[in-house]
């Protein structure tokens, strides 16, 4: 199992065939691999890793720190999945350490965003502070290079 979920999260786009090669394995018990692990929700969905410089100039990615207060009888939970709801949300994780929750959003520019954490976010009820960090440019993602620098042919000399 390990090893099939390692080759989907670098690459998705696999034909069971491929992977039955790759792993050993017949089509069809790597078909039935994926089935199972659908149906017990260990695997979530597939994505695209997009390099969003490219794809669209104007998109904004952010991460967002909140500091919160736990609820009675169900502690961060219920505001985590409010959150969760918004449209902007890509990600919201409970963390250790001086924040709460982290969250990854994206908008159209730096207003989109400012809009969303003081307007809908920084509202909330048990919503005690933000901290707000703007992505400035991405060089890997889910374990994807998506910043391809030629290589300098004029080498290294020590």
């Amino acid at each position: 199992m390990k090893e099939l979920l390692a080759l989907l999260k670098q690459n998705a786009r696999l034909s069971n065939a491929e992977l039955a090669a790759m792993l050993g394995k017949t089509e069809q018990e790597v078909a039935a691999e994926i089935a199972d692990l659908e149906h017990a929700g260990v695997i979530r969905g597939y994505s695209v890793i997009l390099d969003e410089e490219l794809a669209d100039r104007d998109a904004v990615s952010a991460y967002i720190e909140l500091k919160v207060t736990p609820q009675p009888d169900c502690g961060f939970d219920e505001l985590a999945r409010i959150i969760a709801n918004f449209e902007e949300v890509e990600s919201v994780t409970l963390m250790s350490g001086g924040y709460d929750l982290g969250i990854t959003i994206s908008g159209t520019g730096l207003r989109d965003i400012a809009g969303f954490v003081a307007q809908r976010l920084a509202t909330l009820d048990g919503v005690l502070s933000t901290r707000t960090h703007f992505v400035l440019k991405r060089y890997k993602e889910k374990g994807i290079f998506i910043l391809e620098e030629p290589d300098d042919e004029r080498g290294v000399y020590l």
